[in-house]
């Protein structure tokens, strides 16, 4: 891996050079593994976060990802009352070409070696099989197989809390939670998408999907001959009578051409970071369509795999998983009473919790951790 300017890419990205506590840098020529670990904060506890697995244009791209997704990770485990920090990793190489078991067993050799202070689950790119091998030489390790004695595919958790925040919004926004008649954009129909749209159809909702690969559109329209297809995320972006937008694949999906015809009154998805950049919530608020903050409403995720690694039961994690309607409709009802955007109220509330921990760490005699 060539040298990256850290701090002057920090600094393009707003963030201040100083933010996380630790990026790790990794390479095993060996194997191909090149990886990187962020972490963003440990002051509630150990950084959680999944391991995801792309073939990123660059080294710089794949820095900036997992710093923007890592400090993701601390805003959503402090809104979902985790007692873990953020923190993230990627794997930079094409999963279909590269994965392999030596290169998985490598990477847990490399997660382990920071101790404990990092946590990885499943995320784009990876699954609980390649979790269970990573486990083989890691002991911090989340979202393992079932058969393996762990929790399983997170993506069951991580719809039902993106339906919860949907819900939450619909209440908000029309006055019911019932999504009955809505018309939902689902784009991305991976793991987490195909479950949503699922979940949609339950609840009497109408459903248009779109994605860059052909087959699990295919699948989708076999099984729910009422779905619509749109051609591209730019059919989508602008369908007739569209209520609810769900960004379901990678993030920045939400730019300023976007934000400027998207045709939803509420965006609410499982994607990680839709926003390209942080006043195109403003953009989109000015145009009467609600944003729900990602890291609030795609939590359920991270919560099942916090729960595997507390030894909670299934239905412990759902029921928490289920609170994400309370705290969605906490945020939008906070940035109404203050005229915030959703996503300032809920920066707030994440913080809040954040620094009252640190806080609490000092006082013990602790170092303060971020």
């Amino acid at each position: 891996m060539h040298s990256v300017d850290l701090k002057a890419l920090l600094t393009t990205l707003g963030s201040d050079p100083f933010d996380h506590e630790r990026v790790a840098l990794f390479q095993d020529p060996a194997s191909g593994l090149k990886a990187i670990v962020a972490l963003h904060s440990t002051a509630l506890g150990p950084a959680l976060g999944g391991t995801r697995f792309h073939a990123y244009d660059s080294d710089e791209k794949a820095l900036a990802d997992v710093l923007k997704l890592s400090r993701g990770m601390s805003y959503k485990n402090a809104m979902a009352g985790l007692d873990f920090g953020g923190g993230k990793a990627v794997i930079i190489g094409d999963p279909e070409q590269i994965k392999s078991e030596e290169l998985l067993m490598s990477y847990g050799r490399f997660v382990d070696s920071l101790g404990g202070r990092y946590v990885t689950a499943c995320d784009v790119g990876t699954d609980t099989a390649d979790m269970d091998t990573i486990a083989r030489t890691c002991r911090w390790t989340a979202t393992r197989s079932l058969e393996s004695g762990g929790g399983g595919d997170p993506s069951v958790f991580t719809a039902l809390s993106v339906l919860q925040g949907m819900r939450a919004a619909a209440l908000h926004r029309w006055g019911t939670p019932s999504l009955r008649d809505r018309t939902v954009g689902v784009a991305g129909v991976g793991k987490v998408g195909r479950l949503l749209v699922e979940h949609l159809f339950d609840e009497g909702a109408r459903v248009a999907v779109t994605d860059v690969r052909e087959k699990p559109v295919r699948r989708l329209a076999e099984e729910f001959p009422q779905i619509v297809v749109a051609d591209d995320t730019e059919a989508l972006i602008q369908l007739k009578g569209m209520d609810v937008y769900a960004p379901c694949a990678l993030g920045g999906a939400l730019d300023e051409a976007v934000a400027a015809v998207l045709t939803a009154e509420v965006v609410c998805g499982a994607a990680n970071n839709q926003l390209a950049r942080p006043d195109v919530e403003r953009q989109l608020a000015d145009r009467g369509i609600l944003y729900l903050p990602d890291y609030v409403v795609n939590a359920g995720g991270v919560i099942q795999a916090a729960g595997d690694l507390r030894g909670a039961t299934p239905q412990q994690s759902m029921t928490k998983v289920e609170r994400i309607f309370d705290t969605t409709l906490a945020v939008l009802e906070r940035a109404r009473a203050e005229d915030i955007l959703p996503g300032t109220a809920a920066d707030q509330i994440a913080e809040q919790r954040i620094a009252t921990a640190a806080d609490a760490r000092t006082a013990a005699g602790g170092p303060r951790p971020r």
